[in-house]
């Protein structure tokens, strides 16, 4: 492997690549303006305007731009109209988003776009953006707040001598980023789905029976404070001199930043107990933001940011709705720093059914969360495998 020649290629190709400027990718490059928003009759047209905000930084396709403009706008602005196929690069705010537009649009000052692609055009995407993410990892800890013009356009890059070669490449990151946005579709149908089943599976405010519930069961739910229901240990923190990085010592949960996906994420340990959360109890956020709810697997030791609660599924899915309908947000009202102590936990009121009704819905929102976390694994294994491939199949 020779330095013009990357990690990994397709059977049949073994030329070296080519250096060239950002700027030889395309024939024309143009920029972009923002008509006057005071006029309100350029904003109600057809052509697409986008701006920063309208991308994602991992998401190269399928732009749904919020703002369309008339021909008047571009007439009477410094926007300008961009040709279908052209690849539209933020130069500021939010430095490093670029995306591939199929369709005729224009932009704000924001942006760059290359059109006339000289290069396969989803290589051309691929290739920009491993450039783009070497240059911001370069500067790692810094913001770009914007790149000039003329230093973009001066970027380096390596292209393959052969279409063929840029063509397979091309296809086959549009492949892959066609099956994580697959998943991604998947995932947040699952997690829209479990939240309609949340609003049904538990009784509306002033009602003593769910809309949805399963067969056999008939009886009224009862209204309880948290505190008759579950144990809860109020967190204390250890001296900051006892915290460590050593995975030997005991697991520190602090707050949200040691909770991932509804789990403990061990980040920071510490030599020192002082409260403690036993394996499987229900992990409360006290602190902002208040009322995030997790599991831990392991034993763990809790600082003054959270609460140890001994719940079972059913109270861990009450807990995850009251969050979700803004239960807590009362406790932040006119305060600049949100929290909750002791007592606003153990006064809290939730509906309860019986022990057999608690335990039917808990195992059924326990086996919806497995397939929701089964997707997330395989969404962010799609993920790190395209980071992989981006190492391995361009020449840096």
């Amino acid at each position: 492997m020779s330095k013009k020649t990357p990690q990994i290629r397709f059977k049949g190709f073994t030329d070296d690549w080519e250096e060239h400027k950002l700027g030889d990718l395309s024939q024309d490059t143009i920029g972009g303006g923002t008509p006057k928003t005071s006029v309100t009759e350029f904003w109600n047209g057809e052509i697409p305007w986008i701006q920063s905000s309208d991308l994602a930084n991992d998401k190269l396709y399928g732009v749904l731009p919020k703002k369309f403009i008339t021909e008047d706008a571009v007439k009477n602005s410094a926007t300008k109209l961009i040709p279908a196929n052209s690849i539209a690069i933020v130069t500021r705010v939010g430095v490093g988003k670029l995306a591939f537009m199929p369709y005729e649009f224009a932009s704000s000052q924001d942006f760059l776009s290359l059109s006339n692609l000289q290069v396969d055009c989803n290589f051309g995407m691929y290739s920009i953006y491993k450039m783009l993410q070497r240059e911001l990892n370069n500067v790692q800890g810094t913001s770009i707040k914007g790149i000039t013009k003329a230093d973009l356009l001066d970027k380096e890059t390596f292209v393959p001598i052969k279409v063929e070669e840029q063509q397979k490449i091309g296809s086959f990151f549009k492949q892959l980023d066609d099956t994580i946005a697959l998943h991604q579709r998947k995932l947040d149908l699952l997690k829209e789905q479990k939240k309609g089943f949340l609003q049904k599976m538990f009784p509306k405010n002033g009602s003593r029976v769910p809309e949805l519930r399963f067969s056999g069961f008939a009886d009224d739910w009862e209204e309880r404070k948290l505190g008759d229901e579950v144990r809860i240990v109020m967190g204390q923190s250890p001296n900051s001199e006892n915290y460590t990085d050593d995975p030997n010592d005991y697991i520190l949960v602090q707050g949200n930043a040691d909770m991932k996906n509804g789990r403990v994420f061990p980040r920071v340990w510490t030599t020192q107990v002082t409260k403690q959360a036993e394996k499987d109890d229900l992990i409360l956020s006290v602190r902002a933001p208040v009322g995030d709810i997790g599991k831990t697997a392991y034993d763990v030791v809790i600082g003054r940011g959270v609460a140890a609660i001994k719940g079972n599924e059913f109270i861990f899915q009450n807990l995850g709705k009251m969050k979700s309908d803004g239960y807590w947000t009362r406790y932040s009202t006119g305060s600049t720093f949100e929290s909750i102590n002791s007592t606003d936990i153990k006064e809290a009121i939730i509906s309860v059914p019986a022990i057999e009704e608690q335990n039917k819905i808990g195992s059924f929102f326990k086996q919806l969360d497995d397939t929701i976390a089964l997707h997330q694994r395989k969404l962010d294994l799609l993920k790190e495998q395209k980071k992989g491939f981006l190492q391995k199949m361009f020449v840096s």
